[in-house]
């Protein structure tokens, strides 16, 4: 009879024993079968650059080529033989280099002039303009050396230099000589720059100007602005018979041709 008891006792233990065990076991592997926390949503990944600004992203004014060539020059092309030049009935028109900044004279400046017009070559002038320098110095430096009434084509301002003051001063300080220009001729001059400066320092400024643009490759797509552009300067590498080494050369745009950038004194000159 004892026996029988301590064989229970002994059996009720030992059932107790597993159900603690198989309690803690259960604590043990609750955590693994638990549902996951929800991850935390990372934000979206910034750009590793600026976003373009606006005037990047508008649709570029596609243009034609229309006839007729031009070239530009100065003492760099040094001593140049018009003959020869105007044996190339493609050259419809030149630029000679007169004036740059407030005391430079280009050396070939008469030479060039001259030159052009003995062969009857329409010609005109370009001053290079320096920021740095007043509007009112350069202009005397221009007004001194150059005479309208022997120039054939508007003039042009060659605009390729920012200079160190604020983009407010360069935009005044060009406006100022602009308008000294056309005082001198009557009319707006040409103003002469590349893409991508016109897109930095001019774009939405200098709307009421025409424009000769630079841009070397095969074709020209526009400006971010709807201006005029007259001519493309499409190489700075041609080759003209009578001039050693290089020479820039420009071709006329859309609809646009030499009566185009004409004086009206010349053109009345002419008829």
């Amino acid at each position: 009879m004892v026996s029988k008891w301590v064989f229970l006792f002994c059996a009720l233990s030992l059932v107790a024993a597993e159900l603690s065990a198989d309690k803690k076991k259960s604590k043990q592997i609750e955590p693994i079968y638990a549902l996951p926390m929800p991850e935390v949503l990372q934000p979206a990944p910034q750009p590793d650059r600026p976003l373009p600004a606006i005037g990047e992203l508008r649709s570029l004014l596609r243009h034609t080529v229309a006839k007729g060539e031009g070239i530009d020059v100065s003492h760099y092309q040094g001593q140049i033989n018009w003959e020869e030049v105007a044996r190339d009935k493609n050259i419809q028109f030149v630029y000679v280099k007169a004036t740059e900044s407030s005391g430079y004279v280009d050396e070939f400046y008469l030479r060039n002039l001259y030159g052009a017009k003995r062969v009857g070559i329409p010609v005109g002038v370009y001053h290079f303009f320096r920021p740095n320098a007043s509007a009112l110095t350069q202009l005397e430096n221009f007004r001194s050396n150059v005479d309208p009434r022997q120039q054939d084509l508007i003039p042009i301002v060659d605009v390729e230099k920012r200079g160190k003051g604020s983009l407010v001063q360069f935009q005044r300080t060009l406006k100022a000589f602009l308008d000294g220009v056309e005082r001198m001729f009557g009319v707006k001059p040409i103003i002469y720059t590349g893409v991508n400066f016109y897109a930095k320092y001019l774009e939405g400024k200098f709307t009421g100007y025409p424009f000769m643009v630079a841009r070397y490759a095969e074709e020209f797509p526009g400006l971010c602005d709807d201006v005029p552009i007259l001519i493309w300067q499409y190489s700075c590498t041609g080759r003209v018979d009578g001039i050693k080494g290089h020479v820039d050369k420009s071709v006329f745009l859309d609809r646009y041709t030499l009566s185009d950038i004409m004086l009206p004194s010349a053109t009345k000159a002419r008829k």
